[in-house]
């Protein structure tokens, strides 16, 4: 299996990471081929140069590479910090350059641009973990959880993911050794499951957090 994994944190030392580590230990350990990147560290330029339309070729190489991975995974997995109800800019701009036309999505035959899009992604499967300060209930109920639409439906789904769990830990602020212990492990379960089990993710609540 090829697994694409992408923090959007800019601490190194972030649970966010943190996270990222314990994923990439499990598929490791699984025998997965894992691509990882930290999209700070390996400066990674979120500015899409291009209308949409256009976006289907980059001469930037490390956006070609991205591509590539995206394009080759079976799993995708995505870390980053819940900022303002969206993902950090650098991790929007990762979607906007890499999930792209003919990458990404596509349109049958004699669809135009206003059409309904087809998904053109392997993956059958990704994780979304995010770290949040916002408790769950006000997170659900004030805020309506757009994270949840933004990559169920609008990035995985319409790409083609069939099979998207996510789970927002927190609050992260004040939280003891013994909450992001177990936030971890929580973690470790979700990629084993999804490595032994083919996707389906075990039911829970998702806990709230930034």
């Amino acid at each position: 299996m090829n697994a694409l994994l992408v923090i959007g944190h800019p601490t190194p030392r972030s649970f966010s990471h943190a996270m990222a580590d314990v994923a990439e230990e499990v598929l490791s350990a699984g025998g997965c081929r894992c691509a990882r990147h930290d999209l700070y560290t390996e400066g990674f330029n979120p500015v899409q140069p291009v209308p949409e339309s256009g976006n289907v070729a980059s001469d930037d190489p490390l956006v070609e590479t991205h591509c590539r991975e995206l394009a080759a995974a079976d799993l995708v997995l995505v870390f980053h910090p819940n900022w303002w109800s969206q993902p950090p800019a650098i991790v929007k701009g990762w979607i906007d350059r890499v999930f792209r036309l003919g990458t990404a999505y596509g349109y049958p035959q004699g669809v135009g641009y206003d059409g309904v899009p087809v998904g053109l992604l392997r993956a059958r499967h990704a994780l979304v973990c995010n770290t949040s300060n916002t408790p769950l209930a006000r997170e659900r109920d004030v805020f309506g959880d757009p994270l949840e639409q933004l990559w169920r439906t609008a990035v995985f789904g319409l790409c083609g993911v069939a099979s998207v769990h996510r789970r927002m830990f927190g609050p992260v602020a004040g939280s003891t050794d013994a909450q992001r212990a177990g936030w971890l492990e929580e973690v470790r379960a979700l990629v084993r499951h999804v490595l032994r089990d083919g996707g389906t993710a075990p039911s829970s609540q998702p806990i709230a957090g930034g």
